[in-house]
């Protein structure tokens, strides 16, 4: 598949919040036109001495997600931690990862933040535009915004809200709060902490809260970022 290239990775801290800003009204909020055939999770872990980072891609088909392709790159660390841009620190390995790929996923899933992010361009968000493919956000952790819990049940969900930003138009409004609704936090294991949806790119959120619903069998975490995490931690031991 072609991946864009957007920007280049050598920026300072305010040059990549600048980034942010510049690129997050590039997402696109299209719905699905049909089912995925193809869908591909990605995650990321750091070498034992934290000097390289580990990118997994894994592919696979639904709806008995038949393993299609995996593949994984490895990169220096060259940015450091800063809450809110952990896409300039993994993204580069991702997309690396990506790039070794013989097939073509219809949709990727993405552990990480889509547009529920301060800046509403999360690793999911910002790798979605690289991609120009839908692109969903399933994080394991809240990075911004409120909500109320959702019922124990699985299947269930509340939507992520925050303050609309007033320098980009919202994806979605609350009519109840006025306040953008950036995700949501989604049970897909009964009486089991949830996952935070948001889109990354080319879907809507109810696209992306039935995928990620539809790819979760008995685990917290979808097939597909299930298995790269898995996959991720194995290249660990050995980086």
């Amino acid at each position: 598949m072609q991946i864009k290239d957007l920007h280049s990775w050598n920026l300072t801290y305010s040059q990549a919040r600048d980034c942010q800003k510049s690129l997050a009204p590039k997402v696109r909020f299209t719905p699905l036109k049909q089912q995925p055939r193809l869908i591909a999770g990605i995650d990321c872990a750091f070498s034992k001495n934290g000097k390289k980072i580990i990118a997994a891609v894994v592919v696979l088909k639904p709806p008995d997600f038949t393993p299609v392709e995996t593949a994984y790159a490895l990169r220096k660390v060259t940015f450091p931690y800063i809450p809110g841009l952990l896409s300039f620190r993994e993204a580069p390995a991702c997309i690396a990862a990506v790039r070794k790929l013989k097939t073509e996923p219809d949709v990727f899933i993405v552990d990480g933040q889509g547009i529920a992010h301060p800046r509403r361009l999360g690793l999911a968000a910002h790798l979605g535009l690289f991609f120009d493919k839908p692109t969903i956000g399933c994080a394991k952790s809240r990075l911004t915004g409120y909500f109320h819990d959702p019922p124990p049940e699985k299947g269930t969900y509340s939507f992520l809200r925050d303050k609309k930003s007033t320098k980009r138009k919202a994806s979605h409004e609350s009519r109840a709060t006025g306040d953008e609704i950036i995700g949501a936090v989604v049970r897909t294991r009964t009486n089991v902490k949830p996952l935070y949806v948001s889109v990354g790119n080319r879907c809507l959120l109810e696209n992306a809260i039935n995928i990620i619903l539809g790819c979760t069998t008995k685990y917290r975490l979808p097939e597909p970022t299930r298995l790269a995490h898995q996959m991720v931690g194995i290249l660990r031991l050995k980086a």
